[in-house]
């Protein structure tokens, strides 16, 4: 890595910081006037650089307002660009204010680029001999580099000084413009030469030389030997004119007329009594309270050598709480790597003694029904960790620790359920264990939950992100070590002077987020009760689930995807024989083009940048008038569950239990919902035919059957607890068919006269309320006048005026705290709540208004899984094993001997799974397969 001097003139892309902030820092963050994301991200980002280096001499600087020379150039300049997003741009002026009253220059120069300025201050003070740190994530920048500017991106952590440049680009900072020219940017519009892509213009300026050269050695261009090299000189012909206006428009100005210089740009003392109020009134509990107990706002260096260390800049998403944030300083060569039995043995004491210790395992695949056990790695205290390699490819057997000894000395440890363990996603490495029979107990804390369940939507909540988020810390990343792509190595070919500290600092970082977190959600009864009561004792459950797999005809679903072949051909010569000509289905370019140049079909939406959509909604709007849109649904339709189940699924299939087998996601929706991937068992459709035949195709073993219970109208259900109306609480408690009641309601009928029809509109009805729909997707649903389905939910209200109330108080509150609850206190925070932008907002609010029913349905599924779990794991005698969740429903395998008994007794246990105001009523329903199941 590239060495920064001592006392550096720091020039900082603030308006690259900016964007960054505003993108990766989430939006739910507000003051209750404005958002404060980009304001919060920014400041904390210039703080991480002032922690990180020592200088006093510094400048912030913004693009301005308006347009700048180069629009005048080339008035098609950044024309792709969007502008800028309300929500971002009544941040400025306040972040402005923050950035000034702590003392730092900002500067914003109307008619050019913070580019531009950043160019001219670092171009003077190179000429001076005055070491230059230049902040910021554009490439663009590369060109100002040379002996003394050197580049760091504090996303990457990665500083560039001419070396580095060469290593990225192949080329010296003197060719990168030319690089640009030739390239082109979309994203500033900048044309370049059409057919040069970053290995052509590489190869361009490595074999000739600048722009200038390339033009005067046309002839020698074929001669170079990449692909296209011999056409290459026609086209720089062709295009010598934008090639000149590209390298142009990529020059960054070195002359900016400037009131500052290289010597004025010096920190001054921050403004206290500003920075109070500024903080105040933007919520920045944690930097008030700093300033409040005496502090002067001041922001010391904690490395004094500027060298680039873990205490980078965190530009990951922060966490709407008032969490402590301040950043961490990681060791790593404290860590230890374990390759004699008496370290091991010494570390096994150490475990013994704990009340709590993190642990990870590192192996050769994410897939932990194949996963071999390359290596251990343990924290007993915050910096206190190491890692046990067994596995590796270039050791030799006596250089590590036996495998089998090594784990039949933890195998007590792993197994000991007093022994409580932390970890980040600990499901995974107890599924890993599993394979090695070791039945991992004690799993107490996982700090991947403990973030989810703290705020689901803060940001992501894998390790890397967790530690920048609430740490200030960048981990290693795989990657850095590993390298990308199909040259990826896995962890076993990986050299263990990487590898050790990579898989300790896991353990050490898990461990000190646990110590954040846990903090925190000690402080909320509710939440400690969501993460201690359902979260962590689901873990072990959906770990044996995964591990169970499901069983697969592969020949049933081998018949259906030639069938769907067969209708994907017909489809196509259908689709063709409509427009008139041949297209590419896939191609949403192509389809707008058919649908609304060619046949003139109305626009029905817009995308981002104004071209007609032809997104599914759109289609299924069209297909009710025009025959086109309905053929594309259906090729798209069968398309789709061609590539995802029939053809995937039967080479899912692991060889040695025969089953395919799913992994659930605890951490991943916004409601508490679990999701699922490979496969994804949520998504299978149940209302057609062909989704239907992909359910028949999961089927039970010779001698068992397929039992599936789920919840009946649970939703619904949850909806007159919560809103506590009568006449809903009274249908649901004398077992009234609630769609029949509710056509009867509305509709002035008779529930005995109701029609099948009547129901099915009061069905759209029900459930459309409990999403926020409005009587104009109602009355799309049905296919009615928008004034009918007005009419429709305005005697809905009536007859349930307690639902009504619900709505209204439920956005009520959700505008107040910013979050709604489900009935056990699982709380579900609404980003967009206080939105500017109205239609955000509104999906905000709807989203309010039906998360509480669905977190608590979640909620309710979860404990029923804990009840099933436990009674078949005591109870069950090898008679029925649970194989899926899916929604509302729980898919098991059982015995058919024992079938009648076994599933009267689950549907108990998930009825009795929470007690609310009305029955849980949980239906069941089994069979050969799936769909005759369910």
């Amino acid at each position: 890595m590239a060495s920064i001097p001592e006392n550096p003139l720091i020039l900082i892309d603030g308006s690259s910081y900016l964007y960054r902030a505003f993108h990766a820092y989430p939006d739910s963050m507000s003051n209750g006037d404005i958002p404060t994301n980009a304001i919060y991200g920014v400041v904390n980002m210039l703080r991480s650089m002032m922690r990180q280096f020592s200088t006093e001499k510094i400048a912030v600087i913004f693009d301005a307002k308006g347009k700048t020379f180069r629009d005048d150039m080339y008035p098609e300049y950044k024309a792709n660009r969007p502008s800028m997003p309300d929500e971002l741009r009544c941040q400025i002026e306040p972040l402005y204010n923050v950035i000034r009253a702590m003392g730092l220059p900002l500067i914003s120069i109307p008619g050019v680029e913070a580019d531009d300025v950043i160019g001219t201050l670092a171009s003077q003070a190179s000429k001076a001999g005055m070491p230059v740190l230049i902040s910021t994530g554009d490439k663009d920048m590369a060109q100002l580099v040379d002996d003394n500017v050197t580049l760091i991106n504090t996303m990457t952590n990665v500083v560039m000084d001419r070396d580095g440049v060469i290593e990225k680009f192949g080329i010296p900072p003197e060719l990168i413009i030319d690089y640009l020219a030739l390239m082109g940017d979309k994203v500033d519009n900048i044309p370049g030469v059409p057919g040069v892509g970053d290995k052509t213009a590489t190869a361009l300026l490595q074999g000739i030389g600048s722009i200038e050269k390339l033009y005067n050695s046309l002839d020698d261009i074929a001669g170079l030997g990449f692909r296209g090299s011999k056409t290459m000189a026609k086209k720089l012909v062709d295009n010598k004119d934008n090639a000149y206006m590209s390298y142009e428009l990529a020059t960054i100005k070195l002359d900016v007329e400037l009131e500052e210089t290289h010597d004025t740009l010096l920190k001054q003392v921050p403004n206290r009594d500003e920075l109070i109020e500024l903080y105040g009134k933007l919520v920045f509990k944690s930097w008030l309270n700093e300033l409040l107990e005496g502090g002067t706002g001041v922001v010391e260096a904690d490395d004094k050598s500027g060298r680039v260390g873990s205490s980078a800049a965190s530009e990951s998403t922060a966490s709407i709480s008032t969490l402590d944030n301040s950043a961490v300083k990681i060791d790593r060569s404290q860590y230890e790597t374990v390759l004699s039995e008496e370290s091991f043995n010494r570390w096994l004491d150490r475990l013994k003694e704990c009340e709590l210790f993190a642990f990870d395992t590192e192996t050769d695949s994410l897939d932990y029904m194949v996963a071999n056990l390359v290596g251990l790695s343990f924290a007993v205290d915050e910096g206190v960790a190491a890692y046990v390699p067994l596995m590796h490819d270039y050791m030799d057997a006596p250089e590590q620790l036996n495998r089998e000894w090594v784990l039949s000395k933890l195998k007590p440890i792993l197994e000991d359920g007093s022994r409580a363990k932390v970890g980040q996603n600990l499901k995974y490495d107890a599924s890993v264990l599993a394979r090695y029979d070791i039945e991992m107990k004690g799993i107490k804390h996982d700090t991947m939950l403990a973030s989810y369940v703290y705020n689901s939507v803060g940001g992501r909540h894998d390790m890397d992100s967790l530690a920048l988020r609430f740490l200030q810390h960048s981990c290693i990343s795989f990657e850095t070590i590993a390298g990308k792509g199909k040259k990826q190595l896995t962890f076993n070919q990986i050299d263990l002077e990487q590898a050790s500290p990579y898989a300790a600092e896991d353990a050490d970082v898990t461990l000190r987020l646990h110590n954040r977190l846990h903090a925190e959600i000690e402080k909320d009864e509710k939440i400690k009760s969501v993460y201690e009561e359902i979260e962590m004792p689901l873990v072990p459950v959906l770990s044996r689930i995964e591990r169970t797999g499901v069983f697969i005809d592969d020949m049933l679903l081998s018949a259906q995807s030639q069938e769907i072949a067969v209708r994907l051909d017909e489809l196509e010569k259908e689709t063709y024989e409509i427009a008139g000509q041949e297209f590419n289905l896939s191609s949403p370019k192509q389809l707008q083009a058919i649908l609304f140049e060619k046949m003139g079909l109305p626009v029905i939406k817009k995308t981002p940048s104004g071209a007609p959509s032809t997104n599914e909604e759109v289609l299924q709007e069209l297909a009710l008038d025009y025959p086109l849109p309905k053929r594309i649904l259906e090729y798209r339709g069968l398309a789709k569950l061609k590539s995802t189940y029939t053809d995937k699924l039967p080479k899912m299939i692991n060889a040695e239990t025969g089953r395919v087998h799913t992994s659930y996601h605890q951490a991943v929706t916004a409601t508490g919902r679990l999701s699922s991937t490979d496969p994804n068992l949520q998504n299978i459709p149940i209302r057609n035919e062909e989704g239907r035949r992909i359910r028949q195709a999961f089927v039970a073993p010779h001698g068992w059957k397929i039992l599936a219970v789920d919840y009946s109208q649970i939703e619904l259900r949850i909806m007159a607890h919560l809103s506590g109306d009568k006449a809903l609480l009274d249908a649901f408690k004398n077992g009234k068919d609630i769609h029949a009641a509710t056509a009867a309601e509305v509709m002035g009928v008779n529930i005995e006269d109701v029609s099948s029809e009547q129901r099915r509109r009061a069905k759209a009805i029900n459930f459309g309320l409990i999403y926020g729909m409005s009587a104009f997707g109602l009355a799309k649903q049905l296919g009615i006048p928008r004034h009918e389905a007005q009419e429709y939910m305005n005697t809905y209200f009536e007859r349930y005026p307690g639902v009504l109330q619900y709505m209204e108080d439920t956005r009520s509150q959700a505008s107040e705290q910013g979050y709604v609850e489900t009935i056990f206190g699982r709380k579900l925070y609404l980003p967009e709540i206080k939105s500017r932008n109205g239609m955000r907002r509104k999906a905000a609010e709807r989203a309010a208004i039906n998360a509480p029913m669905q977190g608590t349905a979640a909620d309710i599924i979860k404990k029923a899984m804990l009840l099933v779990d436990n009674w078949v794991q005591s109870e069950g005698d090898g008679r029925v094993r649970l194989l899926m969740q899916v929604h509302d429903e729980l898919v098991f395998e059982v015995e058919e001997s024992a079938l009648t008994e076994i599933e009267i007794k689950i549907q108990k246990l998930m009825e009795s799974a929470a007690q609310i105001n009305v029955p849980l009523v949980a239906e069941a329903g089994h069979g050969d397969n799936w769909d005759q199941a369910h």
